[in-house]
């Protein structure tokens, strides 16, 4: 609800007008914390993955290379979100645009990283940033290629990135992977931890109003991290430990850890590289209708895109993982119906300074893997939950279902199996067992080659018996 003493109804619909500063900072830090937990949760799954992060012996050593990934996390989500802001030629929408580190691509970096180490980063960085800079590339002609990408397509990636990640939460609030041939792996313990999560962050969103519903994810783990705490689950002793390993400022070292192009990472990264540029076509839109109450430019769109692009190739450089715009940000501008750039601006600034401090990034890896896996439990949920969403925009006729079982049916069955595949080449069992690629290339490549009718009787012979009756729209007729 637009609070009247921040400004007129034509300034708050202005993305060039800047509240007072005492409005503009609270209200800069809400979009930061609306999508702070989000934004750090690729980098500790990533390091969990490659064998580096919770549960491994980095924890020795205060888990530096954790560490590192999460600061420039945090650092790459406020400079790509200042491309957006406030713009550098024709990068840049000039609009209340919050970046962040993408979920869309943790199903590729997975099978890229998976137990190999910090020897695995430097083919996972170089496709980041070959892929960044092909997104870059999709900005000039996106307008031209949306029509490949309807809803049943994106609906379906988004649909399976939630379930390629739902997993994770549940082994994390189990214990975390390291853990799974241990007694204490799915104990009550760990379970309780987790829950707590769930049950706040639940209660937020259900009963509670404004910031507090936004930032219910955030609340719930500070409250979990404080329930593991009571339970011995962490103590201030290793708080205070992590926090002194900690150096108090940090700069970032452009390649870090060396780069290496890799044939399955840059084709990974650059198919991903078209959905992310969909997604954020569809966030700038929701933008524009919600804050200003109009349709999205061309110029807006290809600006957004280009900071996608521009913002995820820098971030590579130096560490990052890919970033996008965040569909949260999108619901808290039309809660608050503050359209202003400046504002998230000093979000930006804010997010910029976290990542150059270590110490932030020492306090966040303190949190019990049990505690992130309720948090991560409700996001990659919600992940799916908004597939589903997008798909409810289908038209579901016998055609469009016939393209999703198929795409579903190998995109998700390669990913519950992947030794089903394991005679393939390396690059290409990779980008296989990914399970996203191949059902979002299977959808894209039928969606254009099938025709539009398909008779009824054609799928009731592999259906079962069951049948799907809705419409997902309204089917238009001429003649009422």
């Amino acid at each position: 609800m637009a609070d009247a003493s921040i400004g007129t109804p034509e300034q708050l619909r202005d993305p060039n007008y800047t509240p007072a500063l005492h409005r503009a900072i609270p209200l800069g830090i809400q979009h930061v914390l609306a999508m702070f937990v989000s934004n750090v949760t690729p980098a500790i799954i990533v390091a969990g993955a490659a064998g580096f992060g919770f549960g491994s012996d980095a924890g020795a050593q205060g888990f530096p290379d954790m560490t590192y990934l999460i600061q420039m996390s945090m650092l790459f989500a406020g400079i790509a979100t200042l491309f957006q802001t406030i713009g550098m030629g024709p990068v840049g929408a000039r609009l209340p645009i919050v970046q962040g580190t993408s979920f869309a691509f943790i199903p590729i970096m997975i099978p890229l990283v998976a137990g190999k180490g910090v020897e695995a980063l430097p083919a996972l960085f170089g496709g980041v940033v070959i892929g960044g800079l092909f997104h870059t590339f999709i900005a000039t002609f996106i307008g031209k290629i949306r029509f490949a990408l309807p809803p049943l397509v994106t609906g379906l990636v988004v649909t399976m990135i939630g379930l390629a990640l739902v997993k994770v939460g549940i082994q994390y609030a189990a214990g975390g992977v390291p853990a799974i041939n241990q007694p204490e792996y799915g104990s009550l313990l760990n379970w309780s931890a987790a829950l707590v999560v769930v049950f706040v962050t639940l209660a937020l969103k259900f009963y509670a109003k404004g910031m507090l519903a936004v930032s219910a994810v955030v609340i719930g783990i500070f409250v979990g991290y404080f329930y593991a705490m009571a339970m011995g689950m962490v103590t201030l002793d290793g708080i205070a430990t992590s926090w002194e390993r900690a150096a108090p400022i940090a700069f970032p070292t452009p390649f870090k850890y060396g780069f290496e192009i890799s044939f399955a990472a840059v084709v990974g990264f650059c198919l991903m590289a078209f959905v992310s540029a969909v997604e954020t076509v569809g966030d700038v839109s929701g933008i524009t209708k919600g804050g200003a109450g109009r349709e999205a430019t061309e110029k807006e769109i290809s600006g957004a895109t280009y900071a996608d692009g521009v913002g995820s190739a820098v971030a590579g450089v130096f560490g990052g993982f890919p970033n996008t715009s965040f569909s949260q940000n999108v619901g808290l501008i039309a809660m608050t119906g503050v359209m202003s750039r400046h504002v998230v601006t000093i979000g930006a600034i804010f997010l910029i300074i976290c990542g150059l401090i270590p110490k932030v990034g020492a306090v966040i890896r303190t949190i019990p893997i049990e505690v992130l896996g309720g948090g991560v439990i409700v996001m990659f949920g919600m992940v799916v939950a908004a597939g589903i969403s997008m798909l409810s925009d289908v038209r579901w006729n016998r055609r469009n279902m016939v393209i999703f079982a198929i795409s579903l049916s190998v995109g998700l069955g390669l990913q519950l199996d992947p030794k089903a595949v394991q005679y393939l080449p390396d690059t290409l069992r990779i980008l296989m067992t990914s399970g996203l690629l191949p059902a979002a290339l299977i959808a894209i490549v039928l969606n254009l080659i099938l025709p539009e009718e398909l008779s009824d009787e054609a799928t009731e012979e592999v259906s079962g018996g069951l049948a799907g009756h809705g419409k997902g729209e309204l089917v238009k007729d001429d003649h009422i």
